[in-house]
């Protein structure tokens, strides 16, 4: 029997699970804080220190770097070229 490789995406992380995301400048820690009927709830570090939210659908889908995930952007970029490290609680 073959079996279909289907991609994660939001829906199937816990509340809790960490993820990169891409900012407009650089990549940024992210946490799944919610998941609603139609989108995830995202919570990212800043560079002031503060936190903002961001939704995204629930059907976005993950690209896995070994254990990292990452939200599925369009195009090739390498995020060790671009990460920041803001907060140390993070």
């Amino acid at each position: 029997m073959e079996t279909l490789d289907r991609p994660i995406t939001l829906r199937q992380l816990p509340i809790g699970a960490r993820i990169l995301v891409r900012a407009r400048k650089d990549w940024r820690t992210a946490v799944v804080s919610f998941h609603g009927e139609e989108k995830t709830t995202l919570i990212v570090c800043s560079p002031s220190g503060r936190t903002y939210r961001l939704y995204r659908t629930l059907e976005t889908e993950l690209v896995f770097e070994g254990t990292i995930a990452l939200l599925k952007i369009e195009g090739q970029e390498n995020w060790r070229d671009n990460f920041s490290k803001y907060d140390v609680r993070w």
